[in-house]
């Protein structure tokens, strides 16, 4: 592939609903571009970007793909996103490597929920975009009511550049509104001129108002020709079209069928002629030597500098790094420094990406994607410079994983297979955790969705050979005590030769203090027990703490003091008193009202207005309390609730919030505290509990 200047490229995210279209878009993108010679479908598991295994058995989009599609004398590099919600991970790397999007949207479904997060990150991203309504093809797809709905969300900057005509129900062309002509579709994106059928006159004056208004605005002089009747001509149409879709004051909405290739050479003329190349945009890092900011702006001309926004770990691929080169140009020999992990990466080759196919390239100029082969300290977030101007850039925002579940290997010593498995896992894909709950002795998984977690497990099966089980994770409970108690144990052993004695006399108390598991005090008075074995005692508390006599969980917030005791001054050990100690505690705890304290967690529920009853209600039932509503400031038509819910009540609630929401709901929570467990959840528990000790 040819090298190109950074003024001839785009980087164009697709974005949208799981299922609207967005990789038979790609496909078709790729094909009309001349990159393959037959157009491949989701459904025949033959596209470019969905090569992943498991993308191809289920059907939808799991990564990212990037896909460089050359049109006319511009490189679109179109990265395909999934479109269902457990891989949002993937689609944040991708629109923070965007300049701009297309939101693709259901001809035949409209406008759903992963159309309007699609904007939300849009906006967060401040990216230009374009709506692209698929299936056109099908008879009963109302292109007027999509756009009808899209207006009603966004208001007056939705600006439709085409309308579709149709005879006998089927999509046979379009009319330009902008130049007011209709078209009709002969073969493979290629058309001819035709009459604007009479039907369509009243909507096409309707929304080429709507445009030309648009249009009017940018300028006084364009206003004031406006309201003298004067009409503005294509080219300067064409040019006011630029600029307000690159600062987002006109949204555009185009339309086709990607199955017979309609309407996608449009979407590639308005990529290439309305969306903006990198230079037109800003981009700045910090210089590390001189604690300066730096605009690196994607000039070619500047330092050398690229950041790394998405890794791929494939067994048979091997290891790329996919980066956007944020100034200057990068070539196949450059030895570059990695800023973030303060070590030097030799580079070998370059190379962009067609789906799975890596094509070599000489060099890679700013604000073009590419990837890098086998660089062994680079993850995702780093930042490459040169050591001379060591630039670090902000790293994309990743969504966090709150979903979690407890995993098994299934046969004996696959342990350190499936660590670095996941491991690879998890320098792919970020909202990927696995986290060592020694405490409780379980290791948990944590992911976006189950859905999200149940692909990790086929991917662990399918590429690395391994086989994990999961199933529900236990709850880190706590034991306490709420009263004091006031024990004695002696601990006696006569066994021939040297015995073991230890005597103790103990109190056991509330701390006051959840945070640490016990304090040790001694009172003894006159040499009861000699001040040497105080170690000892203190011991056995250390040790009885681990795992509580009521359930076996860790014990919190016990103050034992030490007060008498005896000894033998030829049988008494460091171990008899550790041992008398420990049964002294046991003793004690059960006596001083034990109870088992289970963990609270603040969440932050996001939902539409019109599901608050309904998610407070579900929370209610949760043993939450909400604690308080406020108008989500990110999100229009959002509220936030706020409340305290039993970690014990969480499990599976991304689920159960979804349907409750239509997948518009989204929820965060972080650890608040302890309290004391319900009598019924304590009994429960314990009986549980005695049941797994005794297997």
């Amino acid at each position: 592939m040819d090298v190109f200047r950074t003024d001839r490229i785009r980087n164009v995210v697709l974005l949208g609903h799981g299922g609207a279209g967005k990789t038979s878009l790609a496909e078709a993108m790729a094909y009309l571009s001349g990159i393959t010679s037959r157009l491949g479908k989701v459904t025949d598991g033959n596209t470019i970007s969905d090569f992943d295994k498991e993308e191809i058995k289920r059907k939808f989009s799991i990564s990212t793909s990037v896909i460089p599609v050359e049109w006319g004398k511009v490189k679109i590099n179109v990265l395909d996103t999934p479109g269902y919600f457990d891989f949002v991970g993937e689609v944040e790397e991708a629109v923070g490597a965007a300049d701009a999007a297309i939101i693709v949207v259901s001809g035949k479904d409209g406008v759903q929920v992963g159309t309007q997060k699609a904007w939300e990150l849009c906006e967060k991203y401040n990216l230009p975009r374009m709506f692209f309504v698929t299936e056109m093809d099908i008879d009963d797809v109302s292109y007027r009511q999509v756009v009808e709905q899209l207006t009603e969300l966004y208001g007056k900057k939705i600006a439709p550049l085409h309308m579709p005509i149709r005879e006998d129900g089927k999509f046979v062309g379009y009319v330009n509104i902008v130049k007011q002509a209709g078209r009709r579709y002969v073969e493979k994106g290629q058309k001819k001129e035709c009459a604007v059928p009479e039907y369509l006159n009243e909507y096409l004056e309707k929304y080429h108002e709507t445009l030309m208004e648009s249009v009017a605005e940018i300028s006084e002089e364009f206003m004031d020709r406006y309201f003298a009747g004067e009409a503005f001509s294509v080219t300067e149409v064409s040019a006011a079209l630029k600029t307000n879709i690159s600062d987002g004051s006109i949204i555009p909405v185009c339309m086709g069928s990607t199955v017979n290739i309609q309407g996608v050479a449009n979407l590639l003329d308005d990529i290439c002629g309305y969306f903006p190349s990198p230079d037109q945009k800003t981009c700045a890092g910090m210089n590390t030597k001189t604690n300066e900011i730096y605009e690196a702006n994607y000039d070619f001309t500047k330092a050398k500098s690229a950041y790394v926004f998405k890794t791929i770990v494939d067994p048979f691929l091997g290891k790329y790094s996919l980066v956007k080169v944020c100034s200057g140009v990068i070539k196949g020999e450059d030895v570059l420094y990695n800023v973030s992990k303060d070590s030097e990466e030799k580079l070998n080759k370059l190379y962009i990406l067609e789906g799975s196919k890596p094509i070599e390239v000489s060099e890679l100029h700013a604000g073009d994607i590419g990837a890098i082969a086998k660089l062994s300290t680079v993850t995702t977030g780093d930042t490459l410079a040169t050591k001379n101007t060591p630039v670090l850039y902000g790293k994309t925002d990743i969504s966090v994983p709150y979903t979690y579940k407890r995993y098994q290997t299934v046969n004996k010593g696959d342990d350190d297979k499936v660590s670095q498995a996941l491991s690879k896992m998890m320098q792919e894909d970020l909202t990927l955790k696995a986290v060592n709950d020694a405490q409780n002795r379980q290791t948990l998984l944590y992911g976006i969705g189950e859905q999200h977690l149940d692909i990790v497990v086929s991917k662990l099966k399918e590429r690395y050979k391994v086989d994990i089980v999961l199933s529900e994770p236990k709850v880190p409970f706590k034991e306490t005590i709420r009263k004091k108690s006031d024990v004695e144990y002696k601990y006696k052993k006569q066994s021939g030769g040297h015995g073991q004695y230890g005597h103790v006399k103990m109190t056991f108390e509330p701390s006051g203090d959840l945070e640490t598991p016990y304090v040790f005090e001694q009172t003894v008075v006159g040499g009861a027990v000699p001040k040497n074995y105080f170690p000892a005692v203190e011991k056995g508390i250390q040790e009885s703490v681990i795992k509580g006599p009521v359930a076996s969980y860790p014990v919190v917030g016990v103050k034992a003091t030490l007060y008498d005791g005896s000894y033998h001054p030829v049988d008494s050990s460091e171990m008899a008193f550790k041992t008398a100690a420990i049964q002294a505690f046991k003793k004690g705890f059960m006596e001083a009202s034990p109870v088992l304290l289970e963990p609270i967690v603040s969440m932050k529920v996001s939902v539409l207005d019109k599901f608050t009853g309904d998610v407070m209600g579900d929370l209610n039932k949760r043993r939450g309390r909400v604690l308080g509503m406020n108008p989500d400031t990110a999100r229009k038509g959002y509220t936030v609730i706020e409340a305290d819910v039993p970690m014990l009540s969480i499990y599976g609630y991304s689920t159960d919030l979804r349907s409750m929401t239509g997948g518009s709901g989204e929820f965060s929570y972080e650890f608040a505290r302890y309290e004391q467990a319900p009598s019924d959840i304590q009994e429960k528990e314990i009986a549980a509990r005695a049941k797994s000790e005794d297997e």
